[in-house]
């Protein structure tokens, strides 16, 4: 019987509102957390988008933009990026967005072949 190790990586990926990007930038690095990809992405939840008027023409606004994060790290930093997140980018208004926390079984540095937590620093 194979007993498979338990995943050292959590990949999490936060969708939150673009004016807190460089909030949750400096939170994250304050933990030393380096590694960001970001995403300029559009969607809604609960908000439903919105109504707008231009040029007195009123339109729905159904996909609003937000910001994907994507932040790959050791479980030990999983639980304070995840709270730096949070912190960072509440406003406590409907949008503020939503955390989602996977397992990542490898990553790996193409320049130099490193693996695991090796890759990500």
């Amino acid at each position: 019987m194979v007993i498979k190790e338990a995943p050292i990586l959590k990949k999490i990926e936060a969708i939150i509102k673009p004016f807190k990007l460089d909030e949750v930038r400096d939170a994250l690095e304050d933990i030393n957390i380096q590694g960001i990809t970001v995403t300029e992405v559009k969607g809604y939840g609960r908000q439903k988008g919105h109504s707008e008027i231009y040029r007195g023409a009123e339109y729905a606004v159904d996909f609003l933009p937000k910001v994907k994060l994507e932040i790959v790290v050791e479980n030990s930093l999983c639980e304070k990026a995840i709270e730096a997140i949070v912190t960072s980018a509440h406003s406590g208004k409907v949008g503020d967005g939503k955390i989602f926390v996977y397992d990542v079984e490898e990553a790996i540095r193409i320049r130099t072949n490193e693996r695991g937590d090796d890759a990500l620093n």
